[in-house]
């Protein structure tokens, strides 16, 4: 699926240190002065599943293919982007084109690393990155009210949706985003209609060093402007995350224990991006291989099975279902077909995360 994710913020704040750790290579510049991105760096990564693993044990599959996402590391944004400071219109348009957004925020003290503020200040920084947002919204959402009062002197349907792009830009007006207002059905299509910035999915992504990383008070004063957002934040050391990627296993094991973590922070945010677009994973699994599937939560069997080809879709006849739980429990698809727990399903079933499949269909 072509869904992505923009990772942006402040200069120097570590975009692309996390890009890179996301990735596992040094693909994207990462330097000590504003800008050292210019272009945006694309990457695709794989999403974390460790039921994929248990799968792949029980069936004796030759191998694991698990599901991945985009992401992209935009280049810095700086007070005033909206009017084109530091390329700002440049880089807000490649924050258009993606589908969610990650806000790194620094919390991390480094004399070496230079702040474009002078001094870490993450509430300050993240109010600048969304307010800039707010602003290009005005910008747009401007133009687009005079574009439909211009088609509303023709077509009088179209009031509903103006008033609403009214109401738009008074919350924007208020420095609110867009995400925040209340919608219906209709004025949500609207919404997203209108493409603004601040109306995409949000996470945050505190990059802190090594002795704030299981201290979530620093985190209050991030918190304390996210009480009208519907979004998460998560504590992450960068730095150490780029260096962890180049321990053997073993290593990597007790360098995590030494940072007070169970699993690498990357994990987290990948999972938590993929949640952020609305994703669900379904699986199959056999000897061949055992594979993960990615599709918008609600997706009903038909689209699912379009995803490994269209040919599936075409001739849909039905799928055969059995939740991860149960097959664990039962041990195979043999065991749980005896067991009663293989469903089969028709074109109105929803896929839920962790379904997995067998398709029937027509060639």
């Amino acid at each position: 699926m072509s869904l992505s994710i923009g990772i942006v913020g402040l200069p120097n704040v570590g975009k692309s240190t996390l890009f890179n750790a996301l990735l596992g290579k040094a693909q994207a510049a990462a330097s000590n002065f504003p800008f050292c991105t210019i272009d945006p760096n694309v990457g695709i990564v794989p999403v974390p599943d460790s039921r994929l693993d248990v799968l792949a044990k029980l069936e004796s599959s030759a191998k694991i293919v698990p599901t991945a996402i985009e992401f992209v590391d935009i280049a810095g944004l700086v007070k005033g982007a909206n009017a084109g400071e530091g390329l700002g219109n440049k880089f807000l348009a490649h924050i258009r084109e993606v589908d969610a957004i990650i806000e790194v925020v620094r919390f991390f003290e480094d004399k070496n690393v230079i702040h474009v503020a002078g001094d870490i200040d993450p509430k300050s920084d993240s109010e600048t990155i969304n307010t800039e947002l707010i602003l290009a919204d005005l910008q747009t959402i401007e133009k687009t009210i005079a574009r439909e009062e211009k088609e509303a002197k023709t077509n009088p349907k179209l009031k509903p949706r103006i008033e609403f792009y009214h109401q738009l830009q008074e919350h924007l007006n208020k420095g609110l985003s867009a995400r925040t207002i209340s919608t219906t059905n209709e004025t949500m299509l609207w919404l997203k209609e209108a493409q603004l910035l601040s109306s995409k999915p949000i996470l945050y992504v505190a990059n802190v060093d090594y002795t704030q990383l299981n201290n979530y008070e620093i985190l209050l004063p991030l918190q304390e402007i996210l009480k009208t957002e519907e979004a998460n934040i998560i504590p992450i050391n960068a730095k150490a995350e780029m260096e962890l990627i180049d321990l053997p296993p073993t290593e990597q094991i007790e360098y995590l224990k030494e940072m007070g973590l169970e699993e690498p922070g990357l994990n987290k945010v990948i999972k938590a991006g993929y949640k952020l677009l609305n994703l669900i994973t379904f699986l199959t699994t056999g000897p061949d291989e055992t594979r993960a599937w990615t599709i918008t939560t609600g997706t009903k069997a038909p689209g699912a099975a379009g995803v490994i080809h269209t040919d599936f879709e075409k001739g849909f006849i039905k799928a055969e279902v059995v939740s991860y739980n149960d097959f664990i429990t039962a041990g195979s698809n043999k065991k749980a077909t005896e067991l009663g727990k293989v469903r089969q399903e028709g074109k109105e079933y929803i896929m839920q995360d962790g379904d997995i499949v067998f398709f029937k269909f027509n060639v």
